[in-house]
C-alpha cells in the first residue's frame, strides 16, 4: 500500500510542516482544541499554511467545541479541513459543510463505514487521543471500516508498517509518535514515519 494517506498532525512550527510536506505527507493538522501541548492559535496556523502546496491537505483538529467556535477558527486560519473529535452529531458535520472543506470523524467507538455522519474522512482514534498510547487494533475481533479510513493511536516509525498491513487502512495519522519529547517534533521521525509507511 504506497499509496497509503498520511497525516501529520499536530504541527506548530515551520520546520515541522517544510518536513511532513517535503517528505511526502498528504496532509497536515494543527490542533485548536485547548488544552494540548500542540495547541496554535488561528493566526500561527495561518501562517503555517500558507507554507503548504495544494495538494497538501491542511486540517484544523477540534475537541468539543461549538459549531460557531469551529466555524471562526477554520475561516481566520485559512485551513481546508475540519477534524471533530467530540460528540459531535450528522447535524454538526451538515452545519460545517462548505464548498471544497473536507469533513474528518474522529472516534474510538466501532463504526461501520465512513460517512455517517456525513464525514469525508473517518479517523479510528485511541480511547485516549494524543497520549501516543497504543489500542488493540491487531484484535481477532476488529473490523474495518468500509471507505476512506485513517488508522490513529499510538502509531510510530516502528509499528506503524506493521499496523496498515493488519487493518489495512486506507491512511494513518500521528501526532506523538514523530515527537522527541511531548509536543515538540522531530524532522527524523517524521521521515522515518512516512518512510515506514509507504514500506
Amino acid at each position: 500500500m504506497t499509496d497509503v494517506f498520511i497525516k501529520i498532525c499536530g504541527l506548530r512550527t515551520e520546520r515541522d510542516v517544510e518536513t511532513a510536506v517535503a517528505a511526502g505527507a498528504d496532509a497536515v493538522g494543527f490542533v485548536f482544541a485547548p488544552g494540548s501541548p500542540r495547541t496554535v492559535d488561528a493566526a500561527t496556523a495561518r501562517a503555517l499554511a500558507a507554507l503548504v502546496p495544494d495538494r497538501v491537505l491542511t486540517v484544523g483538529v477540534f475537541r468539543r467545541q461549538s459549531v460557531e467556535e469551529v466555524r471562526r477558527f477554520t475561516e481566520e486560519s485559512g485551513v481546508r479541513g475540519v477534524q471533530l473529535h467530540g460528540e459531535e452529531g450528522p447535524e454538526d458535520f451538515a452545519a460545517l459543510r462548505a464548498e471544497g472543506r473536507t469533513l474528518l470523524r474522529a472516534t474510538a467507538e466501532p463504526v461501520k463505514r465512513c460517512g455517517e455522519y456525513g464525514e469525508d474522512l473517518l479517523l479510528l482514534d485511541a480511547p485516549d487521543p494524543g497520549s501516543g498510547k497504543p489500542w488493540n487494533w491487531g484484535a481477532a475481533d476488529f473490523t474495518a471500516p468500509e471507505g476512506r479510513w485513517l488508522l490513529a493511536g499510538g502509531l510510530n516509525p516502528g509499528n506503524v508498517r506493521e499496523a496498515i498491513e493488519v487493518t489495512r487502512a486506507w491512511g494513518v495519522d500521528v501526532s506523538s509518535g514523530v515527537e522527541r519529547e511531548r509536543g515538540v517534533k522531530s524532522p527524523e521521525l517524521i521521515r522515518a514515519f512516512i518512510e515506514s509507511a509507504r514500506g
